[in-house]
Formats: structure tokens, sequence, C-alpha cells
């Protein structure tokens, strides 16, 4: 499809800069496709809270949360080429074994193979706050290989302590991560580390809110999927088949996918919290439906045209132009829907992208034959 079809405009001041607080909160726009969700105009929509979810649901539905945990992979770093140096920041990607991790630097033009990078304070180990570096491989935009001097959960550990939080660039650019986005760019049930970016729908969650669910009787389940920087990247052909996602490592347990599976047998809908959960569902799930336990890397792309295999309802934020999240959610409710809503919400004055409110997507309708 042409990428601009998934275009809009969306003025700079509806980019939220932090949480609302607390986080349940936020806004949530409930989006019923109609007519198969091929119009312009044909989205039933409803002004909600993030509050409102229980009543929302049907007891007996499933949620599902990306229990993944972000880790501080924002680096500061100095580095050190003979007697000159430069300071090159770094936002860690993908781990490739116990001791090095892919990265983008800026700016990556500082930098060759073999250079020293220093990160942190000065010390004799992590434990003082001091992580050193070489930069092993350069590849493509701005992308290094960094193998660290620290390696395991000495590593881990240290990058803990000299990292940031990783924020997205479109909240990077207007100010720099501080202690507060140590806990706001964390969901509640946060469990392994691993991502480099939040599932954004998970940040709205709070005990009080799950308290909330399960007296309504619609139970929990967590997957893992471990976010990676391609989640903010927009597509840059103009024909979505000319894109390549990056691949990122999640896992569904066979006791997830059997309470889901059971769920689905009695009648109950799954809801996707987060379109990271949405995507390993339907990775992990077979044409019938039916999910299995899964692991390993998945890089699904998933457009208009594409048939929903385990996923029901979808929560969500509200995405980036061009973005395969926005081909996403217009595939799961229509295009037409999707537009409808998303100038709906820039006109109420939403708040858009991580830190913003969220939507609750139903699937569009499929016209009977």
């Amino acid at each position: 499809m042409r990428t601009d079809l998934f275009d809009f405009e969306l003025p700079d001041n509806a980019i939220a800069l932090r949480p609302a607080e607390p986080r349940d909160s936020a806004r949530l726009l409930v989006v019923h496709p109609v007519k198969g969700g091929c119009a312009h105009d044909d989205a039933d929509l409803a002004d909600k809270s993030v509050r409102d979810l229980p009543s929302l649901l049907n007891p007996g539905d499933a949620l599902v949360f990306n229990d993944t945990r972000v880790i501080p992979a924002a680096l500061a770093g100095m580095r050190i080429r003979g007697e000159t140096q430069a300071k090159v920041d770094f936002n860690l990607t993908k781990q490739v074994n116990e001791s090095s991790w892919r990265a983008f630097a800026r700016p990556a033009k500082r930098l060759e193979v073999g250079d020293r990078v220093h990160f942190g304070h000065s010390g004799e180990s992590c434990y003082l706050g001091a992580l050193d570096a070489t930069v092993s491989a350069k590849g493509e935009a701005g992308e290094v290989e960094l193998a660290f001097d620290f390696s395991g959960d000495v590593l881990d550990d240290a990058i803990r302590t000299v990292g940031m939080m990783p924020l997205p660039p479109y909240i990077a650019l207007k100010r720099g991560a501080d202690d507060r986005d140590r806990q706001s760019y964390q969901t509640v049930y946060a469990k392994k580390d691993g991502a480099v970016a939040a599932p954004t729908a998970g940040l709205h969650f709070t005990p009080e809110l799950l308290a909330a669910l399960d007296a309504r009787g619609i139970s929990r389940h967590f997957v893992t999927l471990h976010v990676g920087p391609g989640t903010f990247l927009p597509v840059k052909t103009d024909d979505t088949d000319g894109h390549a996602m990056h691949s990122e490592w999640g896992e569904v347990s066979a006791a997830t996918a059997a309470a889901l599976n059971e769920t689905r047998a009695r009648g109950g809908r799954i809801v996707a919290v987060g379109t990271t959960s949405l995507r390993l569902l339907e990775s992990a799930a077979s044409e019938n439906g039916t999910i299995a336990p899964w692991s390993g890397e998945t890089s699904i792309f998933i457009t208009p045209g594409y048939r929903f295999k385990a996923v029901d309802v979808l929560m969500t934020n509200f995405h980036l132009p061009r973005s395969t999240l926005f081909m996403l959610v217009a595939a799961f409710s229509g295009l037409g829907t999707m537009r409808a809503a998303y100038a709906h919400a820039i006109h109420s004055g939403y708040r858009f992208y991580s830190y913003g409110d969220a939507s609750l997507l139903f699937p569009a309708k499929v016209p009977s034959s």
C-alpha cells in the first residue's frame, strides 16, 4: 500500500512530554468501526477515561500485558582517541552477547572501529559509576557495536548506574530524561529486563485499576516482547512492501497460551494491551487462532488486509504518522475508521504518543457475503 495513505498532520503541542498523573486518569477514546471501516466518517467514537476500562470490558475477557522492563539504555559517552576526546551519545538497541550491544550513536561520524568510549563518572569499577567500551564495528545509519569491559550481571548493573531512560526522539528533542522518567517510563508490572522502549499502553495501569479489573472478573496474563527502537521509526519507502521491520525477541509461555485458548473456548475475548502484545500473540497463533507456546525473534509487519487470528480488542496509545504502528491499528479497525478517530482525537485535545492518552479499538466489521 502507498505509505502516504497513513500520513496525517499533528500539532506539535499535542505531543505529551509527561504522563497523566495519576496514570489511570488519562483519556481513553473508544473506537467502534462501522460500515467495514472503509470510509472516512465511519467510526462510532466515545470519550472515556482509562479508569472506565473495567466497565468497557466483559467478565471473562482476558487482558494480555507485556511484562518487559525498560533498561536505562541512553548513555552519554566520551570518545577517547589518543590525546583527543569527543562527546558522543548512544542508545543501546539490542544485546549481541554477554558483553556487547548494538547501539545508535550520535554523531556517529566521530567514531571509528577501535575507539575507546568512557561512560559515567571516574572510578575503578562499575559500582563507582564507571563503564568503558570499545567500538568493535560500525554499520549504516549511525549504528555501531560496543564491546564493553564488563559482561553479564556486572554489565547490567553498570548500565543501570550510568544510563538514563531512552525516551523516544519526539520527547528527547524537547527535554532531557530525568529521574522521574525512571518510574514514569516503566509499567507497574515490568519484570524482565531487555526493552529499550516502553510498551506504552501499559503505562496507564495502576494497582487500583488492576484491582478493579480483577473485581470485574477480567483475567490478567503476561507475555514478554523486548521492545526495540524500530517502534519509533517512520516508514521511509513509498510503498509498505519496501519496508523492512526490525526484529524483536519475545516469548509466550505454555501456561499463558493455554489460559488464552481456554478464554476463547468459553466465549471470552482476548484484549491486547499494546501493539507489542498483539504482535507477539499474532506471531504465536495458528491460522485457526490457537495460540501456541512460542519463543524467538519476530519481525511481523501488520498492514491493512491482514487477517487477525488471536486478538479481539486492542488498547493502544496514539501513534506517529507513517509509522508501522499506525498501519497496524488501521489494519485492525480500518484505515477510514482510524483516520476519523485520530481527527477527533486531535480536535478534542487528546495527548499523543508514549506519554499520551489511549484508545480502545474494536475490529473492523467484515461485510457479510
